[in-house]
């Protein structure tokens, strides 16, 4: 019966889309071909990347056909620029995407349009170009990769099997709470009930959230306060009552400080904001929440996928290695946190190699493998396909970083020597076609940010450990969510280097 349902449900889409087509024609405007439908995605969720990549080879820019309206898909550079770029402001979140996101992530930066975006965006852009963020955000970095070094040495002396994703997320969790509140959560140690409680509050919400993408009756289910909606409801009590209290704490303990001590006031993002007479609790709630989720996750799967892909070729692994040596100078009997403090902005510069395999880990691996707009008017594409008010638009990195008409024949290998001169200096290609952070106004404000916590992370853990994995013959594939996460963890085994 459900195969018949859905079979007569595509009968009848397909049937209003050629009715549709043929008066579109007298309008002498044409539009992108038809890929298939959502039911195809549904049947294919699990592999559901992999299904677009294989559209994406066919097609460069396609239309899946759904009952409420029209969603388009481009691995075009060319489409990706004029969306995020040259027509930025026909393209945005829309009310459809802020409906569903906004009692999570409220008026933050990740979900509104317009005014509240463009002042987010200022603030926002002066304080993660300030010098005092940087070095701060550094000696933060330090400190946890230190913590997770200690881990894994206890790990390799046992020889023991471990999760690295999971230690990843604990210890980027760290990094970006003390970032952006000034307080030690301790995730991976496990010593605070209070923040483990809020993290996973905070894990809940957001698969929930991302279920009231495909789950058409949410609104009715929030009306009557039954279902996922009353636990979402639940979880964002824990999660506004955590950072309430720290804002108010924060904020009584700026009072406190002398008025000429204003290294102390402007370390973490939530004093920064306080300092420049942002009081509202609402609005400081909804901004730094947006930072602890954008850096929760992304830095984590990435430092991930790129473990998964140095076990996968050692010999890159040892180029990375002998980079960081040459780079670092580590001596024999050197301890993790002696090491990590000494790693010096002038030092990561010159891991350029280091540089270029993350890079070509975002491109095959990207942290957000698809992204989407709101058309808001009709448009026309560079492609000459016409585009309608309303249309869902989405970009889709994971698709673009396979595409050989975009890095040629080689697309889909693991080569990080892509991205280097013939000096071996690295060599950013354009955003519209490496889109792991986006491009435009809305291009990625902790591009920078999540670069130097990878190769500080990278040089330390690469310094004293060989990554193997547990299991050679195990697939390893992503799960399917908002975030790129390798399904299951990422389980290896650590031995220390002789260096270390």
């Amino acid at each position: 019966m459900a195969t018949i349902l859905v079979s007569t449900l595509i009968l009848a889409l397909l049937s209003v889309k050629l009715l549709s087509t043929k008066l579109q024609g007298k309008n002498k405007k044409k539009y992108h071909p038809v890929g298939g439908t959502v039911f195809n995605q549904l049947l294919n969720f699990n592999r559901l990347h992999h299904y677009m990549t294989d559209l994406a080879s066919k097609y460069k820019t396609y239309r899946l056909i759904s009952p409420f309206r029209n969603e388009i898909y481009t691995s075009d550079p060319a489409n990706v620029e004029h969306m995020l770029k040259t027509n930025f402001d026909n393209y945005g979140k829309g009310w459809h995407n802020y409906s569903i996101l906004g009692d999570l992530l409220g008026d933050g930066i990740f979900a509104v349009d317009g005014k509240k975006w463009r002042q987010q965006r200022k603030v926002s852009s002066y304080e993660f170009s300030t010098r005092v963020l940087r070095d701060f955000s550094s000696i933060v970095f330090q400190k946890n990769v230190a913590k997770l070094a200690k881990i894994i040495s206890e790990a390799a002396t046992s020889n023991q099997i471990m999760d690295i994703q999971d230690l990843f997320m604990k210890s980027t969790l760290d990094s970006i709470f003390k970032v952006a509140f000034g307080v030690e959560l301790d995730s991976i140690c496990g010593s605070s009930e209070e923040g483990t409680k809020f993290t996973h509050a905070l894990d809940d919400s957001s698969a929930v959230t991302l279920w009231r993408y495909v789950d058409v009756s949410w609104k009715i289910k929030k009306f009557l306060n039954i279902g996922a909606e009353v636990e979402l409801k639940k979880n964002i009590k824990v999660i506004d009552d955590f950072v309430y209290k720290l804002i108010c704490s924060k904020a009584e303990q700026m009072d406190k400080l002398p008025n000429d001590d204003s290294s102390a006031k402007k370390e973490d993002i939530l004093s920064r904001f306080l300092q420049v007479n942002e009081t509202d609790p609402k609005y400081l709630r909804d901004i730094i929440l947006n930072f602890i989720i954008a850096g929760k996750d992304t830095t984590a799967t990435t430092l991930s996928w790129f473990i998964y892909m140095l076990c996968k070729h050692p010999c890159i692994q040892e180029k990375v290695a002998q980079e960081i040596k040459d780079a670092t100078n580590i001596k024999e009997g050197t301890d993790f946190e002696e090491f990590a403090s000494s790693i010096c902005e002038e030092a990561l510069e010159k891991m350029q190699y280091l540089h270029a395999t993350l890079t070509e880990t975002l491109r095959l691996y990207p942290a957000v493998p698809v992204d989407s707009k709101v058309c808001f008017s009709d448009d026309t594409w560079p492609d000459g396909f016409s585009v309608k008010k309303g249309d869902i638009v989405f970009y889709q990195p994971y698709a673009m970083g396979r595409m050989k008409f975009i890095w040629g024949d080689d697309a889909e290998e693991f080569r990080p020597e892509r991205w280097l001169d013939q000096n071996g200096i690295f060599q950013p290609e354009s955003p519209f076609k490496f889109t792991a952070f986006q491009a435009g106004p809305r291009i990625c404000l902790g591009k920078e940010f999540a670069y130097r916590q990878m190769k500080i992370f990278s040089a330390v853990l690469l310094g004293f450990f060989v990554f193997n994995l547990s299991d050679d013959k195990n697939v390893v594939n992503y799960r399917t969510m908002i975030n790129l996460h390798i399904d299951g963890g990422l389980h290896v085994r650590a031995f220390r280097r002789l260096c270390g």
